[in-house]
């Protein structure tokens, strides 16, 4: 076995790669590669196996960081879903990140390698903030969805952590490319729903936001590209925040209360936001 390799739980005869390959064909439809299709996924290179399906094959075939190396270089589409599922995190490389990244072609890819692998690796907060400056447009929504990633599933990581994040998300927020803006507003969204104190934190962000897209634009209707997808951000933030009830408590005087609302932050603390 090589090194960094996590032993499956069931094996695979001959080639696995191969074997896998060939059940994933026996899996697929036309008809869901047309619905991936009107869903606006790649789909030359697709089989047309849903992601229901796809976890089903990852947990029989168990964690293997060999193996999802070479799924990933298949270049089929879902064979790299696949390779999303089966990766050991600890054993990723920043490397194998980048390379990755630089080869997303579709969301629904964007997606999972950046929340069902990369934001549980150890590099997923620096990752974050690089990419979230990158210009490509794949590469930035990875980094925008690894910051959700890691508002759903670091629960180690502190509120001031978080808040760091924002002066990224309100800059990202003015790329007015479909695929990136709606990354920005997932990761403002799942920052605001971590915890109280971080709800009252991505609110005041997203108020920012919508001022200063408003600002830009010379009124709240209108104005350039820009300034409109960060003006849908803001809102398609605000809608979800101030429409939900607002999560588990965090100390008053945290970060995320000094970035935020204090006062509220301290009424949450003495127990009244819950």
């Amino acid at each position: 076995m090589s090194a960094g390799r996590v032993s499956r739980s069931r094996p695979l005869p001959g080639d696995p790669v191969a074997a896998l390959l060939d059940r994933l064909r026996a899996l697929g439809s036309e008809r869901n590669r047309a619905g991936m299709a009107r869903f606006g996924i790649r789909v030359d290179r697709a089989l047309g196996v849903s992601v229901t399906e796809l976890r089903r094959v990852a947990r029989g075939v168990g964690r293997d960081h060999g193996l999802a190396l070479e799924l990933w270089a298949t270049g089929v589409h879902e064979a790299r879903l696949l390779a999303c599922f089966v990766d050991e995190p600890a054993a990723v490389t920043p490397a194998q990140m980048e390379a990755w990244a630089n080869e997303l072609d579709s969301w629904d890819l964007c997606d999972q390698a950046a929340t069902s692998l990369f934001d549980r690796t150890p590099h997923a907060w620096g990752m974050a903030r690089r990419w979230a400056r990158r210009e490509g447009e794949w590469v930035r929504r990875a980094g925008f969805a690894l910051m959700a990633g890691l508002a759903s599933h670091d629960r180690a990581a502190g509120d001031e952590a978080f808040v760091g994040l924002l002066p990224l998300i309100e800059r990202g927020a003015f790329d007015e490319r479909h695929y990136v803006k709606k990354a920005v507003s997932w990761a403002l969204r799942g920052l605001g729903k971590r915890n109280a104190a971080l709800h009252v934190a991505a609110i005041a962000a997203a108020e920012r936001l919508l001022a200063a897209a408003n600002a830009k634009a010379g009124g709240d209707r209108g104005g350039a590209p820009p300034a409109r997808a960060a003006r849908w951000v803001a809102r398609d933030a605000l809608t979800e925040l101030r429409g939900r009830r607002p999560p588990a408590l965090t100390p008053a005087g945290s970060p995320a209360c000094a970035a935020g609302a204090p006062r509220a932050c301290a009424r949450r603390a003495r127990g009244r936001g819950r």
